[in-house]
């Protein structure tokens, strides 16, 4: 004896998951197809690096939007990006910023500033943004052999050019001990109005392997200015603490959190500005 038999609306109920699968791969095989349509050619590309050559000028910063298409843009435009540049604690200290964007994207640099001029050529859209820069009294990263160094540590204090969330930065770089923390403190330096500090996790193996967080805590004259927790997804992480200008004590203590953070590299950046 058969059974009922099952209605048209119960039959697309059980199909549903399939059909949404089908739909899913459908709509990945249109993207994956699709993927290289409105991207410049090499033809565009230097084409905007011959005009660049000529407008850019000496002091200027090169971002690219988005992000992943700078391996692109410093294939054409890489001799006018210097190593500093590419990893600099932030854009603050550069008088213009020129943004190179594809399909409509825009550089967190660029955010708050009114483009001066632009160009587009082949799909790559150049805008020039001009920006009050900030004056840099003092760099702390590549002094740190003036520091003097305290706590316990299972590598450096180096400057070196890391890998921090995928990106290049300069930065001094230390391996606390296991829950153990390094402190390096600069005796009679100049300071601004400002205090801007860039700090996270290098080496991307690393972190894959040490999954705990690190900690940094700055000290101006004896006196905790400020303390922040970052982890292995956090990428470059920025604060700005408000100084008062003169001369002083700048203390930074980095933690690797927890037993368990063997090999923890902790890279950061600061500078004193007005």
């Amino acid at each position: 004896m058969r059974g009922p038999v099952p209605s048209l609306t119960s039959r697309l109920a059980r199909l549903a998951p399939a059909l949404a699968l089908v739909a899913i791969a459908a709509w990945g095989t249109c993207r994956a197809v699709g993927a290289g349509a409105g991207v410049p050619d090499d033809r565009a590309w230097a084409a905007v690096s011959q005009r660049l050559h000529a407008e850019l000028r000496p002091g200027e910063l090169i971002v690219v939007a988005p992000a992943w298409n700078e391996p692109t843009a410093y294939l054409h435009v890489g001799d006018l990006i210097s190593v500093d540049a590419a990893g600099r604690l932030d854009a603050a200290r550069y008088p213009a910023i020129w943004e190179l964007s594809i399909r409509g994207a825009r550089a967190a640099e660029t955010r708050g500033l009114r483009a001066e001029r632009s160009f587009t050529i082949g799909g790559v859209t150049a805008r020039r943004y001009p920006q009050a820069a900030r004056t840099v009294v003092t760099d702390f990263a590549p002094q740190i052999g003036t520091a003097a160094v305290g706590g316990a540590r299972a590598g450096g204090p180096t400057y070196v050019l890391a890998e921090v969330g995928f990106a290049p930065h300069r930065c001094a770089q230390v391996t606390p001990a296991p829950d153990g923390e390094v402190t390096l403190t600069f005796t009679d330096v100049a300071l601004g109005t400002e205090l801007a500090v860039g700090v996270g996790l290098a080496d991307v193996f690393t972190r894959r392997d040490v999954r705990a967080p690190g900690e940094l805590a700055v000290a101006i004259d004896g006196f905790e200015a400020a303390r922040w927790r970052f982890g292995v997804d956090d990428g470059w992480v920025r604060r700005t603490i408000v100084t008062r200008p003169g001369r002083g004590t700048v203390t930074f203590t980095a933690r690797a959190v927890g037993l368990k953070a063997t090999g923890r590299l902790i890279c950061f950046a600061a500078e004193a500005r007005s």
